[in-house]
Parts: C-alpha cells; sequence; structure tokens
C-alpha cells in the first residue's frame, strides 16, 4: 500500500523487489505464497454456466480400498480350510455352481455341500475378523 500511494499506481514485480531488497524470483515465490493463504469457498462457481460448484469436485469414501484388503486377507484365509472345503468355495464362488450341481460333482448330498459351505465360511469369517484385531 505505501508503493501504491508512492507511485500512484499498483506496483510492479520490479518497484517491489527494489523496495524490499530483494530479487524479482523471490517477490512471485512470495506473492505465490500469498495466495495460498486465501480460502476459496467450496460454493464458487468452476464452470461456464454455473452449475458446478467447486464442492462438487471433492471426491467421497472410496470403500474400495477395504475390499482390496480383505481381497489380500481371503488368500491365507483360504489356506486355512481343508481341500474340500477349498474345493466347494471355488465350485460355488468362482465356477457359480448351485449347491446341487456341486453335490453331483463331488458326489454328496446337497444337504451336506450346504453343511460344508456354512461351516467353511464361518471359519473364513473368523479367521478374518482374527487378522483385524
Amino acid at each position: 500500500s505505501t508503493l501504491t500511494h508512492n507511485l500512484g499506481r499498483s506496483p510492479t514485480v520490479p518497484d517491489i523487489a527494489a523496495h524490499l531488497g530483494i530479487t524479482e524470483e523471490e517477490v512471485l515465490e512470495g506473492l505465490e505464497g500469498a495466495r495460498a493463504y486465501n480460502a476459496t469457498s467450496l460454493s464458487t462457481p468452476i464452470s461456464a454456466d454455473g452449475t458446478t460448484e467447486l464442492g462438487d469436485t471433492l471426491g467421497g469414501d472410496d470403500h474400495e480400498y477395504e475390499l482390496a484388503e480383505t481381497r489380500v486377507a481371503l488368500g491365507p484365509a483360504l489356506a486355512t480350510l481343508d481341500e474340500r472345503e477349498q474345493r466347494i468355495l471355488t465350485l460355488r464362488f468362482y465356477g457359480n455352481l448351485t449347491q446341487s450341481q456341486i453335490a453331483d460333482q463331488i458326489g454328496i448330498s446337497q444337504m451336506h455341500v450346504s453343511r460344508l459351505l456354512t461351516k467353511a465360511l464361518a471359519k473364513l469369517r473368523n479367521q478374518l475378523a482374527a487378522e483385524t484385531i
């Protein structure tokens, strides 16, 4: 404001540098840093038609990280199951077979497949829960 008053106009970068006894580059760095202290409202329109606001561009919670962590933990948890349980889970969830189709392939009843699936899934849940503690 002193320079503006003395010069009768807004000072240029060279004017500010000469007044402060620093380089023009340092003045530019200072001006750029000063802009970091100005907050911009999230309601500030950013599109040409004014329908999009700055707040609309902010991201939300990404729940895919949780899913990725669960997938990583699932490998060791599956290894704790016996071979038959692993095969049944693989056929059910990767092969998309019904319990009856699995029963036919393994040579047991559909009811037994149901019990084994329930038991295997319970083991996996316990294993995954133990890893998150």
